[in-house]
């Protein structure tokens, strides 16, 4: 049975998020919200997180994985970034993008596209999650919560502590924090490709 937190949108009381993510550093799965609807996280190199990730999503090994990032500095030791795409990236977050690029060896193999060998990386503008990132001190593996054969991700706390009771460890819930996901914008392959369009502006990157 799954945790649920109730967390103030704009000032986060400290002992809950030192909860939530004492259960990421366990090994669990939480699913919490975000400036783009809720997602689902976990640490790193869990790899049990991982496959439930995939097993709630019905992924398959081509979909990006998402590190999502306290800040630019973090994002860098991930991902190989050129000094055109630096300032793009740079002019755009903090907000709802997501960015494949190429991976650095720091990423474990398992999260990489399999034949492109890139990864999704983000940097939210949420006072909840960055909350999360800064007492974790590092990125949180994640993935949209959005369940197969849905159009739309959910967008009630409550909801996903109803649907997912026993499918994630913890639910972190801030309010309602829209249904529209990340904008991704793949560099990776010299030129720019928006592969969706979401909630970030994409007039930037035509």
């Amino acid at each position: 049975m799954a945790k649920y937190f109730d967390v103030h949108p704009e000032n986060p009381q400290r002992r809950t998020i030192d909860s939530v993510v004492d259960m990421i550093r366990g090994g669990k799965l939480v699913a919490y919200p975000t400036d783009s609807c809720f997602a689902l996280g976990c640490q790193l190199g869990n790899r049990d997180g991982i496959s439930r990730i995939r097993s709630i999503r019905n992924l398959d090994d081509r979909h990006h994985f998402t590190l999502v990032c306290q800040n630019f500095a973090q994002l860098g030791q991930f991902v190989q970034i050129d000094n055109d795409v630096f300032r793009a990236i740079k002019a755009a977050t903090p907000g709802s993008y997501t960015f494949i690029l190429p991976a650095t060896s720091e990423v474990p193999r398992q999260l990489l596209h399999p034949k492109k060998k890139t990864v999704g990386v983000r940097i939210p503008d949420h006072v909840v999650t960055q909350a999360l990132l800064a007492e974790l001190g590092e990125p949180l593996l994640s993935s949209t919560l959005l369940l197969p054969d849905e159009a739309e991700p959910m967008t009630q706390g409550w909801e996903i502590k109803e649907r997912l009771d026993h499918e994630v460890d913890a639910v972190l819930d801030s309010g309602d924090c829209g249904t529209e996901p990340t904008t991704v914008i793949d560099f990776s392959g010299g030129d720019v490709e928006i592969v969706r369009r979401g909630a970030g502006d994409t007039s930037r990157f035509e």
